[in-house]
């Protein structure tokens, strides 16, 4: 998969585009530089799937949990993950990664390099690249 972004206005376009993707995954790590977009597009995304709950950056709640309209897939629940603070592995043992990233739930993660070990094996990498034109391209690299 690879879907590019030449502007703002065409994000909710390429979120549809990445739903159409999904398939039967469940968690989705998303790389990319400070800045790349990450949280836009997870923001766009979670609101073609649905939500209505007012969607932000996790950073500080390190895990935010949305609601999916009419149970939607994933028994009506989405996760969205920040690790960005995180200082220590254990901090993520303590708040029972298990629980969220083997639930059938969907999970989108942000900064997941700072938690590689902990992310299954069927986890989707998913790339933000922001071009020297200012668009960005969104891809797999599974």
């Amino acid at each position: 998969m690879q879907i590019r972004i030449d502007s703002i206005q065409q994000i909710r376009e390429a979120a549809r585009q990445f739903i159409n993707g999904i398939g039967q995954h469940t968690v989705f790590a998303f790389y990319g530089k400070m800045g790349a977009g990450k949280t836009t597009f997870i923001k766009a995304v979670c609101e073609e799937l649905g939500v209505t709950d007012v969607i932000t950056s996790p950073t500080f709640a390190i895990v935010n949990e949305y609601s999916l309209p009419n149970g939607g897939r994933s028994e009506g629940v989405l996760y969205h993950f920040d690790f960005y603070r995180i200082k220590r592995i254990e901090e993520v043992y303590d708040m029972g990664y298990e629980d969220y990233f083997y639930s059938g739930a969907l999970c989108f993660i942000e900064w997941p390099e700072l938690i590689e070990e902990l992310l299954p094996d069927d986890a989707v990498r998913i790339s933000i690249v922001e071009q020297p034109d200012g668009s960005r391209i969104i891809s797999d690299f599974n």
